[in-house]
């Protein structure tokens, strides 16, 4: 599936938008307020936040980690499960930075070391005073940026809608070849826009956990990579992505009941995506998050590829990750070009800051295009060989450390 030229060409042409998660940002760029400033020590027992109060405006945690397991630091709403702000892979004895806008109201800090289960020493974090308002000369063009990029979002869950409908006929009726084939095609509106779906409790999991995380989490498995696991079978002596567990442990084959059970959940769940995104709470919450917010998301996106993508593990079945991947650059190039005039007209520095990352997209998009494309199709993971790993991952290290920096500018 590809996006709408139409509204990826309003979109370039704003310069500006909003994400709902947050991400992380160098310290030179944490606000120099302490009252808005929070020290987060994880570990595998405890987040211990230095202070359980704030006032509204634009908040930074620094995470460090003295756990032995790479760590990820959250902040929820009051419902404990939509995501407000996330920094992820912090490594063990490694300290990233959360900043993020939050307004008035009752939430919940929360570590996750080792990035599954419930997580540890989840407590209460209330915000007081009053809402944030958009104010200046650029206003305006702020609450533009937010409409386009919920036009953005409805787009791109607009496209997944029939393009899921087609794959689940296909896969219902047991014509796998032809499944199989749209399997890759149908995933990538979803990649673009997987923030969203992550903010919303389990949504994100039932849609698009793996069997390993399922598993980790207790929780049923459903979503894209059970129907991928169906179109791509096991050889009965292979192991899942954890590299330890038999592949066919507690699994079978689906039988065609099972199958139309899988194919209608899958639906459902993305019916209620949809609905979600044409919601006023959708609305209201691009506008309580702050224009900062987008280059966050950039952020996120950019850590889906080097934390699954890149290792094969995302589609461990099918070895069609190099779509989910190329889709995940494709969001957060989007979503860097929508705040990248903000940071450029932040001096000098901010004018570098955007041409060195603007020369990350280019030169990851341009060893992407050696192995394929969305439309014409990539290369099975697994034909990639070592050195073209490594140069990937290089390529995305090298986009990550400007990119880190980017929301300090775009909030300055």
């Amino acid at each position: 599936m590809t996006t709408s030229p139409r509204v990826l060409g309003a979109l370039a042409t704003a310069g500006v938008a909003a994400l709902l998660l947050s991400g992380c940002v160098a310290k030179s760029d944490l606000a120099a307020d302490p009252s808005s400033s929070f020290t987060v020590a994880s570990d595998d027992a405890k987040c211990a936040v230095s202070a359980a109060t704030a006032k509204s405006g634009t908040l930074t945690f620094d995470v460090t980690n003295s756990s032995d397991q790479v760590s990820e630091f959250y902040l929820l709403a009051d419902d404990g499960m939509r995501i407000v702000g996330e920094v992820e892979n912090v490594a063990p004895a490694a300290s990233r930075t959360l900043t993020v806008l939050v307004q008035p109201g009752d939430y919940f800090t929360v570590c996750k070391p080792g990035m599954v289960g419930a997580g540890v020493g989840k407590a209460p974090f209330t915000v007081t005073g009053d809402r944030v308002a958009v104010k200046g000369a650029d206003a305006e063009q702020k609450k533009k940026a937010v409409d386009l990029y919920a036009a953005f979002v409805k787009d791109q869950v607009g496209a997944l809608m029939p393009a899921v409908d087609e794959l689940v006929a296909a896969y219902e009726a047991g014509d796998d070849a032809k499944a199989r084939a749209l399997f890759p095609q149908t995933r990538a509106p979803y990649e673009r826009i997987e923030p969203v779906a992550e903010s919303l409790g389990d949504l994100d999991p039932r849609i698009d956990f793996r069997e390993v995380d399922a598993v980790a989490e207790g929780l049923a498995w459903t979503g894209f990579h059970r129907i991928e696991k169906d179109l791509w079978q096991p050889a009965k002596d292979a192991l899942n992505a954890d590299g330890e567990t038999p592949a066919w442990k507690d699994w079978a084959p689906s039988t065609p009941a099972q199958r139309a059970e899988y194919g209608a959940k899958l639906k459902a769940d993305v019916k209620e995506l949809y609905d979600y995104v044409h919601s006023d709470t959708f609305t209201k919450t691009l506008e309580d998050q702050g224009i900062g917010n987008i280059s966050n998301g950039a952020i996120a996106l950019l850590d889906e590829v080097a934390t699954g993508k890149i290792t094969g593990e995302e589609d461990w079945w099918s070895g069609t990750d190099l779509f989910d991947f190329a889709a995940n650059v494709e969001g957060s190039k989007m979503a860097f070009s929508l705040v990248k005039d903000f940071a450029a007209a932040q001096g000098a520095e901010g004018k570098k800051l955007a041409d060195r990352i603007s020369s990350g997209y280019t030169h990851l998009e341009e060893a992407l295009a050696e192995h394929g494309s969305l439309d014409k199709g990539f290369v099975g993971f697994r034909e990639l060989t070592d050195a073209q790993k490594r140069e990937l991952v290089d390529l995305i290290n090298a986009l990550a450390e400007p990119l880190s920096q980017l929301t300090g500018k775009v909030l300055s």
